[in-house]
C-alpha cells in the first residue's frame, strides 16, 4: 500500500516516491482526493491533525487500534474537535479493535490516496525503514516551522544586513542555542490532557534527547542552512547529556488517572515511591562548523497561566535574534534583535527596518519598538494561533505536496542528518 505516515513527537508522514528521491525534487502523478486512515492513536498528536477539516480529503476516518484506553482518548478528543461551538469538524471515525488490526489496516484498498495516521509508542514504529524498502516520501510534521516568532527569527536571520554572517561559536559559547520547556501535564482543546501510563516510560515514549529536540535541531538546520542540502558528514557531536524528572504518585494519578505503577515502570520509581522519569536532554554539536546547543526541560505543571516555552538564540557578527518566552512577556514568544558590540545601531535601525518592509509584505503589521539594548519585534495577535492549530497547517503543506506531486528536494536529505545528529546525541549522552 503506497501510504503517507506521520508519527509522534517526530511525527512523519510517508507517501510514495521512486528510489532515489533524495537526490532532486521528486514528482510523481498528483493525488487530489485523500483519506485518512488512523493506526494505534496511542499520542494526542494524531488526534490534532484532525482538529480542521481539509479540502479535498474523506469525513470517513477508519481508526486500528488495540482495544484500550488510548483508543479510547482518541476517540473522546476527535469527538470534542466535531463538537465544539466554533469552527466544529465533521470527522465520522469507524474504530476496529481486534487483534489483527494492524493487518486489517494494511488491507484498506484504495493504494495511493490514504494517509495514515501514526503517533503512539515509538518502540512500535519503523516508519523509516518501511519508507525506505517501500521506495516512499518520508517526511516529518515539524510544528515550530509554522510558529510566528520562529518565521521572523528566520527571515531577519537572512537579512545580511542586519545579521551579518553567521558566527561558529564555540562549544562552551555556541553561536546558535535552542531551549524548550514542556510539561506532562497540560491543557488541550480548553480541558485536562490525560496521558496514557506508558507515555512516562522513556522506553516506549521516547527519551527528550531523541524526541523534543526532534524540533530544535530542526530549526538549526533551517534557520542557519536554509535551502541548504546537509549531509552526515556536516555533523560532529560534541558533548550530550541526560537527567530525570521526578513525578509522584500523586502526580502521576492526576495525569493518568491510574491508582498504581505500571510493572514497565516500576524500574525507576525510587525508594521514597517517586519516579525518576528520564525525560531531559541537551547536547552540544557542531554543523559546518557552528556551535549549537539544544536542550529540552520536562516539568510536570506548568505555573498558572503559563505552558511549554521556547528559547531560542541566533548570533550573527551584527546582531543577535532572540526569542524570550519569559515572565516579561507574559509567558508569550516574543523575537528580541541586539546589536553585536561597537556595531552602528543607526545602520542597524535601517537594516531592521527595510527587513520587517520586506516581512509585512506577507505578514502585515508587524513592527518593532527601540528598547534599551536593541529592538523588540511587535507581531498581530491574529498570527498567534498556537501549537494545536500549527497541526493543520503542516497538514495542509503535505496535502500540497500531494496534489502537486513533487516535494523539496533538500527535505528528506536534510531530515536524515537530524535524525543521524539525534542519534549521535543519544549514543554521546551514554559516555
Amino acid at each position: 500500500m503506497k501510504m503517507m505516515v506521520m508519527g509522534l513527537a517526530a511525527s512523519v508522514f510517508v507517501a510514495g516516491c521512486c528510489p532515489d528521491c533524495n537526490k532532486a525534487a521528486a514528482t510523481r502523478k498528483p493525488v487530489k482526493e485523500v483519506a485518512f486512515v488512523e493506526l494505534d492513536p496511542g499520542h494526542f498528536h494524531a488526534a490534532l491533525v484532525l482538529n480542521r477539516n481539509y479540502e479535498g480529503v474523506s469525513k470517513d476516518v477508519p481508526v486500528f487500534a488495540p482495544k484500550g484506553p488510548d483508543v479510547e482518548a482518541h476517540k473522546k478528543l476527535v469527538d470534542a474537535f466535531n463538537t465544539r461551538e466554533k469552527d466544529p469538524t465533521a470527522w465520522k471515525e469507524s474504530i476496529y479493535t481486534g487483534d489483527d488490526y494492524l493487518a486489517k489496516a494494511l488491507a484498506v484498498p484504495e493504494p495511493g490516496k490514504k494517509v495514515v495516521v501514526l503517533a503512539g509508542k515509538n518502540n512500535k514504529q519503523e516508519a523509516a525503514k518501511i519508507a525506505d524498502e517501500k521506495g516512499l516520501y518520508f517526511a516529518d510534521i515539524m510544528t515550530e516551522r509554522n510558529e510566528i516568532t520562529t518565521i521572523l527569527q528566520r527571515a531577519l536571520v537572512a537579512a545580511k544586513d542586519l545579521y551579518g554572517e553567521q558566527e561558529k561559536g564555540t562549544p562552551d559559547d555556541p553561536a546558535v542555542t535552542k531551549v524548550s520547556v514542556h510539561h506532562f501535564c497540560k491543557l488541550v482543546n480548553g480541558k485536562p490532557l490525560q496521558r496514557p501510563g506508558w507515555y512516562y516510560d522513556t522506553d516506549q515514549q521516547g527519551e527528550a534527547i531523541v524526541d523534543v529536540t526532534t524540533h530544535l535541531v530542526d530549526l538549526v538546520q533551517w534557520e542557519t542552512f536554509p535551502g541548504e542540502t546537509l549531509k552526515y558528514g556536516d555533523v560532529k557531536m560534541v558533548k550530550a547529556r541526560t537527567w530525570p524528572t521526578p513525578i509522584t504518585a500523586a502526580d502521576y494519578k492526576t495525569s493518568t488517572g491510574l491508582d498504581t505503577w505500571p510493572e514497565f515502570l516500576k524500574k525507576d520509581v525510587d525508594k521514597n515511591n517517586v519516579l525518576q522519569c528520564k525525560a531531559n536532554g541537551e547536547f552540544t554539536y557542531q554543523l559546518r562548523g557552528v556551535n549549537a546547543k539544544v536542550s529540552v526541560e520536562w516539568h510536570f505543571m506548568p505555573p498558572k497561566g503559563t505552558g511549554d516555552t521556547h528559547y531560542s538564540l541566533m548570533r550573527g557578527t551584527k546582531s543577535e535574534v532572540i526569542i524570550r518566552q519569559g515572565p516579561e512577556e507574559g509567558y508569550k514568544p516574543r523575537v528580541y534583535v541586539k546589536p553585536r558590540k561597537g556595531q552602528d545601531k543607526a545602520a542597524l535601525a535601517k537594516a531592521l527596518a527595510a527587513a520587517v518592509a520586506e516581512f509585512n509584505k506577507t505578514y502585515p503589521g508587524v513592527s518593532f519598538e527601540e528598547t534599551a539594548d536593541g529592538w523588540r519585534m511587535a507581531v498581530p495577535q491574529k498570527y498567534e494561533i498556537g501549537h494545536e492549530a500549527h497541526f493543520s497547517q503542516v497538514m495542509n503543506m503535505y496535502l500540497g505536496w500531494m496534489k502537486k506531486g513533487e516535494q523539496p528536494a533538500d527535505y528528506l536529505p536534510n531530515m536524515l542528518v537530524k535524525y543521524y545528529t539525534l542519534a549521535e546525541a543519544w549514543k554521546a549522552s551514554r559516555k
